[in-house]
């Protein structure tokens, strides 16, 4: 299911992060663009962590320590069965927290993107939560690359540590061309770039809207199976629900088609209830992988909905049953 672009666009409202779409900035207003967002990211996260290597999610670290006697109350599934083998007494492994994260960003910038009917762009959302990423990884050595997908094109950027590294990348990510019209966009393959080479033990974040195809849920498990995951979903009210009754013309980028429809309650329905099912797809595809999901729309305060998030997992609720996050 692609998402559908409104020909004649709602303008882009101040109350957003900048517009980063292609050809709009040059380069000392991009430059500015990007200043902009990394201090309004700055000033309304700062606070949430409380640490240099705390995560997104809560939980023991990820790195083998040393064995001890197993204690009642500890966690079966961290049984060392070679030491309890050796020793006939059983031992569990200590885990320890990484002093040194590496998060690896994948960014889908396909044509669904390009669009967005309320306070910005989808694009631009997308762009602003990889700048919130980076800003709650970021410190401490830790490192982030990302992968930046647009069904046309896939840009890699190497995972490396410090403030102008980060700037870097978000300037990248930012001035990444829009696919040709007609391209579909292909997240499987942003998802499969992670796997090889084999890159060291961190976390992996997805931003997307998700729309299309499920057909990147096999490759996400694999990835999984090594890394934490987090997956930001980027939407916007026209991807759940078509505007009130009038005849509508909407393009599909993805596909480079223009169809005009007169909207009745029928088909708002139909519509709707199309969403519904594949937001539902996606929800189950992205739970079997083990992915907590943070939700953004275009037409929400997004840094609240991050803040909210964050704090929700930093207490524990919901975070999921397998390996988390390092703290």
């Amino acid at each position: 299911m692609s998402s559908p672009e409104p020909v004649a666009r709602r303008s882009i409202s101040s109350s957003g992060p900048p517009s980063f779409q292609a050809g709009e900035l040059t380069d000392p207003k991009l430059t500015a663009a990007l200043k902009t967002l990394e201090l309004t990211v700055r000033r309304r996260l700062d606070g949430v962590l409380h640490g240099d290597h705390q995560g997104l999610i809560p939980g023991p670290g990820s790195e083998p320590g040393e064995a001890r006697l197993y204690q009642p109350g500890d966690d079966v599934r961290q049984m060392d069965w070679s030491v309890t083998a050796r020793t006939t007494h059983p031992h569990v492994r200590q885990m320890i927290a990484d002093r040194e994260l590496e998060t690896w960003l994948v960014v889908d910038l396909s044509s669904s993107l390009d669009f967005g009917t309320g306070r910005i762009h989808k694009r631009d959302l997308a762009i602003a939560a990889a700048a919130a990423i980076t800003h709650l990884t970021s410190g401490g050595g830790n490192r982030i690359g990302a992968v930046v997908a647009t069904g046309q094109d896939l840009v890699r950027i190497p995972a490396r540590a410090g403030r102008m590294h980060a700037q870097s990348l978000l300037r990248t990510i930012a001035t990444t061309p829009h696919a040709r019209d007609g391209v579909r966009g292909d997240l499987k393959a942003g998802i499969e770039s992670l796997r090889r080479p084999q890159r060291k033990r961190g976390l992996a974040v997805v931003i997307s809207d998700f729309l299309g195809d499920v057909d990147w849920q096999r490759s996400l498990r694999a990835i999984s199976a090594r890394h934490d995951l987090l997956a930001v979903e980027i939407l916007d009210p026209l991807d759940l629900a078509l505007p009130g009754g009038g005849d509508v013309v909407l393009h599909d980028p993805e596909t480079g088609r223009t169809r005009e429809f007169s909207v009745t309650p029928t088909l708002r329905a139909d519509f709707a209830a199309a969403a519904q099912a594949q937001r539902a797809q996606v929800a189950q595809a992205l739970r079997g992988c083990g992915a907590p999901v943070m939700t953004l729309s275009t037409d929400r305060d997004w840094i609240a909905d991050v803040v909210r998030f964050v704090s929700t997992r930093r207490h524990g609720l919901g975070a999921p049953s397998g390996r988390a996050v390092r703290q």
